[in-house]
């Protein structure tokens, strides 16, 4: 049978949410500010989509007006969310018995439900209820929906405080800055599912403080932005109560997988140098996503996740260098370590630049014969002691209960992997990149990955890896291989 536009939209509006009840919000966030023919596409896009039938279910609005800035006020409020009773850590059992005696040997071992259905699966014979079913599931889903809120008000502030001319100096057309307002279209919808699952008091957009000056490093910041948003995603979804929220909101972090790869392309970097792609946890994408957020409404909803102290990358390579390397001290900031691209210019900078390592501008992909980094490759560091008052009102503070700093720990792909730490002070030293593949052609450290400094170079995998919080030092910081 065929669906008709009223059938879809009396389908999605019967799943069994939490109704969501939009707080003090009653409009759009700003609307951004773009050429004709960008503001003529969107407007022809619009129409369409506004002439769907009323019965479709409405999106959940940002603020109508979002501040943007440092916060100078004192929260009345700080740390993170807690319990009335807090355990001393997680107790990690054996594996059972059940779990290791599947005999995987191609063939049906057990009696069809169904034909061509074979036994198995969890939650094939129950009716889905779209909710969240613990603490877990909530804390979780609330993280990712602070995310959906900044990279609303990012993409629309991009837009809105850049020029035309400034979009063309970096390579970039009326087409392309269609596309990021596209992009803050989609969140409109990721921040309402995710609303609608949460229910009432689910997060509010808050007002928020870039680090950026220009339209390379509002790019760059975007593509390590969407980089830790779908990371710290994937790092929970195995792990929720609700294998149903889990399903719709990985359809949306899908969406951002793709965000994350066109910003790479604005950046001139190659789109997608890994096989894998990394899963992080709640507490290191709080950890990186906090600072940005200056303040939030009164009655915000508060995350139980950590805060670590803060990790730079004294010489994080630098993609608006023709040779990345050579860069030093030149980032917006710990965490994510934005590229900084002042001051780079003539034969340093590599946008428009065609020598023999070719150019850094934007494109459907860039090979660049002088890589970003390389096993071997010497990169100094330095963090922040614990006790830092960051994140909204400044009312979350940092912490760590790991021992003495002895190595960094870089994951990436399906790798968690350590060097040694060359400790210089108290918070600084120094490690060596790592020579480690994933698979055989498959180099481990690329891309846009994460480091972090840890007391213990204890065994982890993707599915455990948050186990790894107790040992972190500080960090963990976006570095950037590739």
């Amino acid at each position: 049978m065929m669906l008709t536009k009223t059938t879809i939209a009396a389908l999605l509006a019967s799943l069994s949410f939490v109704t969501a009840v939009p707080q003090g919000a009653t409009s759009t966030s700003t609307s951004t500010t773009s050429s004709s023919s960008s503001s003529s596409s969107s407007s022809a896009r619009r129409s369409s989509r506004y002439a769907a039938s009323s019965s479709v279910p409405s999106t959940r609005p940002g603020l109508s007006s979002v501040f943007h800035g440092a916060y100078s006020g004192s929260a009345t409020v700080t740390g993170a969310l807690k319990a009335s009773s807090v355990g001393t850590g997680i107790v990690v059992g054996g594996v059972p018995p059940a779990e290791t005696t599947y005999p995987s040997d191609g063939q049906l071992h057990d009696a069809q439900p169904a034909p061509y259905v074979p036994a198995g699966g969890v939650g094939t014979n129950t009716t889905p209820i779209y909710n969240v079913q613990s603490d877990f599931d909530y804390e979780s889903l609330a993280l990712a929906l602070y995310q959906e809120w900044i990279e609303l008000d990012l993409f629309q502030y991009g837009l809105k405080t850049f020029s035309d001319s400034d979009f063309q100096d970096a390579g970039l057309t009326a087409e392309d800055r269609t596309l990021i307002e596209f992009m803050a279209e989609q969140e409109i919808g990721h921040a309402t599912l995710i609303s609608n699952i949460l229910g009432a008091e689910a997060p509010q957009q808050c007002n928020y403080n870039y680090p950026f000056t220009n339209v390379r490093e509002f790019v760059d910041f975007c593509q390590k932005l969407t980089r830790f948003g779908e990371s710290g995603v994937y790092g929970f979804l195995g792990h929720l109560n609700s294998r149903e929220a889990a399903t719709l909101l990985l359809q949306s972090i899908s969406t951002e997988a793709r965000q994350q790869l066109i910003f790479r392309q604005f950046d001139g970097l190659f789109p997608m140098p890994v096989w894998f792609e990394v899963g992080v946890p709640q507490s290191w994408a709080w950890t990186l996503l906090a600072p940005y957020i200056s303040s939030c409404p009164a009655n915000q909803t508060r995350l139980a996740w950590q805060n670590f102290p803060a990790l730079w990358i004294l010489n994080q390579p630098n993609p608006a260098r023709y040779n990345a390397s050579q860069g030093f001290n030149e980032t917006l900031g710990a965490g994510t370590n934005t590229l900084n691209s002042t001051g780079i210019s003539g034969s340093a900078a590599c946008f428009n630049n065609t020598g023999q390592s070719g150019n850094c501008n934007p494109a459907i992909t860039q090979n660049r014969s002088i890589p970003l980094s390389y096993p071997g490759r010497v990169v100094n560091l330095t963090w922040d002691q614990p006790g830092k008052l960051v994140g909204p009102n400044n009312s979350y503070v940092t912490s760590s209960s790991a021992g003495t700093p002895a190595y960094v720990a870089w994951v990436s792909q399906l790798n968690v992997t350590y060097s040694a730490l060359n400790l210089s002070s108290n918070t600084s030293g120094s490690t060596v990149q790592p020579d480690v593949e994933t698979f055989a052609g498959d180099p481990a450290v690329n891309g846009t990955l994460f480091i972090a400094i840890t007391d213990s170079d204890i065994f982890l995998t993707p599915f455990n890896l948050s186990l790894i919080n107790e040992h972190v030092v500080a960090g963990p910081a976006l570095y950037q291989a590739g």
